[in-house]
């Protein structure tokens, strides 16, 4: 199994080298690193990692900006925002930056590498703290008036994107509606069609302004 290539971004040197060590313990190659986000989008572009533990909170251009124009340029690694506090408004930027997931810096070294394993694989990593601020934030800049009249989602697609919304990844969808992964898949392709999104990331918040999924 081919190694999952990753690049740390963090203005603490001591953070870094200790997540450098307890990750290539956890078998990740890392590829680089990054004091900034100024220097964090170029090796984004130099080395093209497959996934990108970021920091918020950095001189010269913060975690927040430097996701923004890393995945303005298409680029397929995903991006975990890591956060001394998860606070509303910063996950909300992140959400809109791109961000696939974010965690804590309280968290474990194991949490940190499943998170950056599953973001690896194409799925969204919101932990329990951090969802809960998220559905505040999209309640406090806009609460819907109740469920939409007329979905632009079907009902098997919104009874996906719930369970993605839940945490479940591709798999665990699959067997829970009792369809195959590939089916998930096209759902997903045709929810992100019609939602104008990105990823899941992105169709989980717009579906949760349209009141079409909630996070529970």
């Amino acid at each position: 199994m081919t190694n999952i290539r990753l690049l740390l971004v963090d203005d603490h040197r001591m953070l870094r080298e200790g997540l450098r060590r307890s990750l290539t313990a956890e078998g990740f190659e890392i590829v680089g690193e990054a004091a900034n986000g100024e220097i964090a989008v170029e090796l984004a572009a130099e080395l093209v990692p497959d996934v990108i533990l970021m920091d918020v909170s950095m001189p010269e251009m913060d975690g927040l900006e430097a996701t923004r124009l890393i995945m303005a340029t298409d680029t397929p690694a995903r991006i975990i925002m890591l956060t001394m506090h998860a606070d509303n408004e910063v996950v909300a930027k992140a959400i809109r930056a791109g961000a696939s997931g974010f965690l804590v810096k309280d968290c474990s070294t194991e949490e940190i590498a499943e998170a950056l394993r599953t973001a690896a694989k194409g799925e969204t990593v919101i932990s329990s703290g951090v969802a809960s601020r998220m559905m505040e934030e999209v309640r406090r800049i806009d609460t819907p008036d109740g469920p939409p009249e007329n979905s632009l989602l079907s009902k098997r697609e919104e009874e996906v994107l719930q369970l993605i919304a839940d945490g479940c990844a591709t798999n665990e969808v699959a067997d829970r509606l009792f369809i195959s992964a590939k089916t998930v898949k096209n759902h997903l392709a045709s929810i992100y069609q019609k939602l104008d999104a990105r990823d899941r990331t992105q169709a989980i918040l717009q579906a949760m302004r349209m009141g079409i999924v909630q996070l529970r």
